[in-house]
């Protein structure tokens, strides 16, 4: 009789794409609740990941303050950064809980959000150059030690990457809002291109510093999705930063993780033909476009962590026992998978528990008789 494994050995060995004894399934602890029912998952085999920074930043010569602002009615933090070149600024929605609960989100799971980004027009571009010119990163790694430390063998820690050069403009910095981002690209396109050049050249050495780290996996915090970065903007701006810094993660024998999320049809060629080892959060329809199924098969050489929709949850405890035995399903003999409760939000204790019921017993390899098993045993 085999022993059976670790949260962690779960995790990896599929994450290593290589066979594990039951499909690993885990938590985000950004977002994860704490208390009986999380506990009694994890007791049944659901795992805990964490996301930790290996480094920290320093702004040379760039002041930052903070002053309340009231805009529209709304309460905001107006977050100036102060230069030689000239200034720009963010207002930041701060709902309640925000800095008392996981990852700076406020009591409802809502992040702090900008009402205002920092790039408005094409004045704010030399600022922002400037910035990123005199950023310095510096490894740090007492966060991931101190995570391992304190996890064990109950999961993973992976470190946390910021998003890649491009995201920050199109999340970030300028926003894709009213379409400003795509917008200034048509239109100030030297701009848009001398900003990402810069903070290219800025991140190298962030890749080195992860790629030291203790953790097993980093995790490129990304948010793919190909109507935000279809296919032109995907191989101009997005592939060729993932193959340097997968270059520099492989050479230390560490996994390179993207978070993508989104609707990726569009863009699951050049998906393949990059260096990832991790396509994480995918999420199957009814939210993404892509159907597992084709996505294991396409990815012949990945691993998927599968994101549990959030749109399920909000159907209710059925919806989510029918959703999770369909993945299962879907997912052939089980290899080079995984799945996470949450990619993004909180998950109700009903929600957490049934999904646990579902995935606690999906034996490897997967089979249509152990499926079958695993629907009548939670139908009883």
């Amino acid at each position: 009789m085999r022993t059976e494994m670790t949260r962690r050995e779960r995790i990896m060995t599929a994450s290593q794409k290589a066979r594990a004894d039951k499909l690993p399934f885990f938590h985000y602890w950004r977002h994860s609740q704490i208390g009986w029912a999380e506990r009694e998952c994890r007791n049944r085999g659901m795992g805990m990941n964490w996301v930790r920074p290996p480094y920290t930043m320093t702004m040379h010569g760039v002041d930052v303050s903070e002053t309340p602002a009231t805009v529209s009615g709304k309460s905001v933090i107006r977050r100036t950064y102060s230069t030689p070149v000239g200034s720009i600024y963010l207002d930041e929605i701060r709902p309640p809980g925000s800095g008392q609960w996981h990852a700076d989100r406020g009591w409802k799971d809502i992040l702090p959000w900008q009402a205002e980004r920092l790039i408005k027009g094409p004045k704010d571009y030399p600022v922002l150059k400037h910035i990123v010119e005199h950023t310095e990163y510096t490894a740090d790694y007492f966060p991931i030690e101190q995570a391992m430390d304190w996890l064990g063998d109950d999961g993973v820690v992976m470190d946390g990457l910021p998003h890649s050069p491009m995201q920050m403009q199109m999340i970030y910095w300028a926003g894709s809002e009213g379409g400003r981002f795509f917008f200034h690209h048509a239109d100030y396109p030297d701009l848009v291109d001398e900003l990402y050049d810069a903070t290219v050249k800025s991140r190298e050495p962030l890749y080195e510093i992860a790629a030291r780290s203790p953790a097993p996996i980093s995790l490129c915090g990304d948010n793919i999705d190909g109507v935000l970065v279809n296919p032109n903007l995907f191989k101009k701006y997005f592939m060729p930063v993932y193959e340097k810094q997968a270059a520099i993660l492989h050479k230390h024998g560490k996994l390179m993780a993207v978070h993508m999320d989104g609707r990726l049809n569009v863009i699951k060629d050049l998906i393949a033909e990059t260096s990832i080892d991790i396509i994480e959060a995918v999420h199957p329809p009814p939210m993404g476009d892509l159907p597992l199924t084709e996505a294991l098969s396409l990815w012949k050489d990945k691993v998927i962590w599968v994101g549990f929709p959030g749109s399920i949850y909000d159907l209710g405890v059925e919806a989510t026992k029918t959703h999770a035995l369909e993945l299962l399903k879907e997912a052939g003999n089980g290899e080079r998978l995984a799945v996470a409760m949450s990619t993004e939000n909180i998950v109700s204790n009903e929600n957490l528990r049934m999904l646990t019921a579902v995935l606690e017993n999906a034996e490897l390899p997967l089979n249509k008789h152990i499926i079958t098993s695993i629907e009548q045993s939670i139908g009883q």
